[in-house]
């Protein structure tokens, strides 16, 4: 509160460009210690619109305008308001304080450390225990005969930066892991990611080795060697290094670099070309900066899309996803993965490469344990890419931001084959940066546990647990094949979309009519009532007569149209948009109504009256064929060639 010149100005206008909103609402804003607040004036609305400090990426103070003074105050989520002032004074109180409070400079200071939560111990440990990243190498079936658990890192004292728990090849003994890990930046050696068990490949992850121009270590040798062994069907395996060649060269001269295969006998060096931080945190701001044009035209839209290289970069890191499931699951090759020093782009390949290999990860819960394992655990630097804590302003960089959309996108792809929707990505993404949980503070395991984080705070996963209703894609089905097995993207240039749900929430927000996915949401969640009450009535009827409820299945054979009467995989949409909150009372007395119009036009032609015939279920399963068809049909055709941009 000491950082807080003035906590109350009245008469202020509040303009949310991200809402569409055109006109500012006059209120008062209030600063507290961890959110703005800004209150309408309006008494029949008295809307309150509540941000936090954490999530307020910049505070400008713009020309003043004819009257008064005004902020532009730029979120982390992409949304933007301006807030107008009647003083100057006001103005410059509320600008220093917004700049000192949306910059901690401890973590203390942070919303989930500083807010006393009302959870008692249990149930903070059980929020913690939530994702359990043994049971996901269980399910993977890790430990065997190939790989065993390591207690080389306990005490984080190989690798402070890993796990404390950590699974390696059943024959690289503790003098190997350590040689290998002085031999890697960081100490980052070689350790398990995922399994495969149909083909005994793994992935594995490290960090550059030490190499220089000559430079070479005999226990890192043998750390690769025993990572081939342990896949019998394979005699050697791909390291995939992510970086641009000319990067991991440029490394060489600093006495770091990229593996010999002169000394590496037994592997395939891959150079995939996703760029560095700074280049992605560039990238970005371009991105934004196209989202937030207002009545752009075509050619300035494209410009600025080509301009920024960000779906570039997401080609880049999807393709490197790609390759490192097609060595696995394709050929039965383990591969090693390593980026500089192993925390941003191995970080995005392997999880990227998890999703594409294994239908639990893309599930609600899966891709909770996929981020704990490759993200989390596995020491992805949050605090400093995302500016929880204020520090150098060159180590942020929206690393977590792109896996994200590598997810968008592949969902755009295979509509059926993800459980979750946008608006989970999107919450996800919102909680990286809130500070509102403890789960993405602190740059690695044991900076979280020094600073006892799970003592202080709470985990997100059980909160966006409690809400996947909202989170559930409605096309989603398990039963599908690309549900089941491998994903098989096609990474062409023309396959990629902006994502506008993320980076123009205005846009999203003026949008005339439900998106698809909202209205089946919407339809999904009415018929669950309708059923619950349907069965609640039957309940009662059974109480009243004694007679026992009999659920009698009824099976409508599926009419087969030819290919001659079938114009496209669905039914034609409705001429006038559908009401999707109209009661089933109002159906009803439709339809009742409708009935001697409906005798009288008995003339009408055949064709129109199987579509129409209101006893014809075949046109649910037509729809739901016809959403199977579409991704099925932008599953195939993926592209084996590789783009030349990323060399």
């Amino acid at each position: 509160m000491e950082h807080i010149r003035t906590p109350k100005v009245e008469n202020v206008g509040l303009l949310d460009w991200s809402s569409g909103q055109r006109k500012a609402s006059i209120g008062t804003l209030y600063l507290s210690a961890t959110h703005t607040i800004f209150v309408e004036n309006n008494p029949e609305t008295r809307k309150e619109t509540w941000l936090l400090h954490s999530m307020v990426g910049s505070v400008e103070r713009t020309p003043n305008p004819p009257a008064g003074s005004q902020l532009i105050l730029c979120c982390k989520d992409f949304r933007v308001f301006q807030i107008l002032f009647p003083h100057e004074r006001d103005c410059l109180d509320v600008h220093a304080s917004l700049v000192r409070l949306s910059r901690p400079e401890k973590y203390s200071e942070l919303y989930c450390l500083f807010f006393n939560l009302n959870m008692n111990k249990e149930e903070r440990e059980e929020s913690w225990s939530f994702v359990d990243l043994v049971a996901d190498y269980k399910r993977m079936g890790v430990p065997n005969n190939l790989w065993v658990s390591t207690a080389a890192n306990s005490e984080y004292r190989v690798c402070e930066t890993y796990p404390s728990e950590l699974f390696v090849p059943k024959s690289a003994t503790p003098a190997t892991i350590v040689g290998s890990s002085r031999f890697r930046s960081r100490g980052r050696f070689p350790a398990l990611s995922y399994f495969h068990q149909d083909t005994l490949a793994a992935v594995c992850r490290c960090s550059q080795p030490l190499s220089g121009f000559s430079g070479r270590c005999q226990e890192d040798e043998m750390m690769l060697q025993a990572v081939m062994k342990s896949n019998p069907g394979s005699e050697f395996i791909y390291v995939v290094d992510t970086r641009p060649k000319l990067n991991a060269m440029a490394n060489r001269a600093a006495g770091k670099g990229y593996e010999n295969e002169n000394h590496y006998t037994n592997i395939k060096l891959q150079f995939i070309g996703i760029e560095n931080i700074h280049v992605m945190r560039s990238s970005q701001q371009k991105i934004i900066d196209v989202g937030e044009m207002r009545s752009a035209s075509v050619t300035d839209f494209l410009w600025g899309l080509e301009d920024s290289g960000w779906l570039k970069h997401i080609k880049a890191i999807l393709d490197a996803g790609v390759f490192i499931a097609r060595a696995v699951a394709d050929e039965g090759v383990s591969v090693l993965v390593h980026c500089s020093d192993g925390w941003d782009r191995t970080a995005q390949a392997c999880s990227v490469a998890s999703i594409l290999l294994a239908p639990f990860y893309r599930t609600i819960r899966g891709l909770m344990v996929l981020i704990e394992r490759d993200w989390v655990s596995f020491g992805h630097k949050f605090s400093h890419r995302y500016a929880h804590l204020n520090g150098d302003p060159k180590e942020v960089s929206p690393v977590i931001d792109q896996f994200l959309e590598c997810v968008w996108q592949l969902s755009e792809q295979f509509p059926c084959a993800f459980e979750f929707n946008e608006n989970f990505l999107i919450a996800v993404h919102t909680h990286v940066y809130s500070c509102q949980y403890g789960t993405f503070l602190g740059n690695c395991e044991k900076e979280r546990r020094d600073l006892r984080f799970r003592e202080r705070s709470q985990s997100v996963w059980p909160e966006l647990w409690k809400e996947r209703a909202q989170y559930t894609n409605p096309l989603h089905n398990a039963e599908l094949s690309q549900s089941q097995g491998i994903l098989r993207p096609n990474t062409s240039p023309y396959c990629f979309k902006m994502w506008k749900g993320l980076y123009n929430h205005a846009a999203k927000s003026t949008l005339p009519r439900q998106s698809p996915v909202d209205y089946l949401s919407a339809v999904r969640e009415e018929s669950q009532q309708l059923e619950e009450e349907l069965t609640n009535h039957q309940e009662r009827i059974a109480a009243l007569t004694g007679t026992p409820i009999t659920w009698e299945k009824i099976e409508v054979p599926r009419r087969r149209i030819s290919p001659l009467q079938q114009g496209h995989s669905g039914p034609d949409p409705p001429s006038t948009p559908a009401d999707p909150i109209t009661s089933p009372a109002h159906e009803n007395t439709r339809s009742r109504s409708s009935e001697p119009a409906n005798q009288k036009a008995g003339t009408q032609d055949h064709a129109l009256s199987v579509q129409l015939d209101p006893e014809d279920f075949s046109v649910c399963s037509d729809l739901e064929s016809g959403v199977a068809d579409l991704s099925s049909r932008s599953s195939s055709g993926g592209d084996d060639g590789k783009d030349p941009d990323l060399e």
